[in-house]
């Protein structure tokens, strides 16, 4: 058994032993979802006030309106009844440091964790690689404001979200914790 793996089930444990949180509902309580980065340095309860059951929290590497994003968004409005949306993206962000065709390149050269230095990203090993990143949008970006409104504009555009759901844009700021709107992104989100 890994070390990370004995931590999680022993916190689990320790978790379970005080847990109270069985009777809350599925739909959140407070009615809107959040889509953010998966970054470990951002942590949505604490920055946006949440506890268990309050809102819906989708990640992904970017916090991008990706499809299974929007899919995700749809069934938190469709069926639990969310009635806000957020799309935060953060600064210091991993996916301002490559492109696709980077992260192609090194996916074709090798399936192993790769590193970065002043040069850029480079790979550690040979082989094996794969040609199927190819094939992905991997949703980069090179300027946060202006993701964020693509990612605001994608989602208010899209025929399965319905108008009157506000969609707000912000940028969490890694180095003090604050949120920063977007006004071009909450513009283009605003409820008919």
């Amino acid at each position: 058994m890994s070390q990370v793996l004995k931590e999680v089930i022993t916190a689990n444990q320790e978790y379970v032993s005080g847990f109270d949180k069985g009777d809350l509902s599925m739909p959140p309580g407070r009615h809107f979802a959040i889509l953010t980065c998966m970054d470990a340095r951002l942590d949505p309860a604490k920055y946006a006030g949440l506890a268990e059951g309050d809102a819906h929290v989708i990640r992904n590497a970017g916090g991008r309106a990706s499809d299974d994003a929007i899919r995700s968004l749809v069934i938190s409005y469709k069926l639990l009844g969310t009635r806000e949306w957020f799309v935060i993206h953060h600064t210091d962000c991993g996916m301002e440091t490559f492109t696709d065709e980077i992260m192609r390149d090194l996916l074709c050269s090798s399936l192993k964790t790769a590193s970065v230095d002043a040069n850029g990203w480079h790979d550690c090993c040979e082989g094996p690689g794969s040609s199927e990143g190819k094939y992905i949008d991997w949703l980069t970006i090179t300027d946060q404001a202006q993701s964020v409104t693509e990612d605001v504009v994608r989602i208010k555009t899209h025929p399965l979200v319905p108008g009157n759901i506000p969609v707000y844009g912000y940028v969490y700021d890694v180095k003090s914790g604050k949120l920063i709107e977007v006004p071009e992104a909450t513009a283009a989100g605003k409820a008919d």
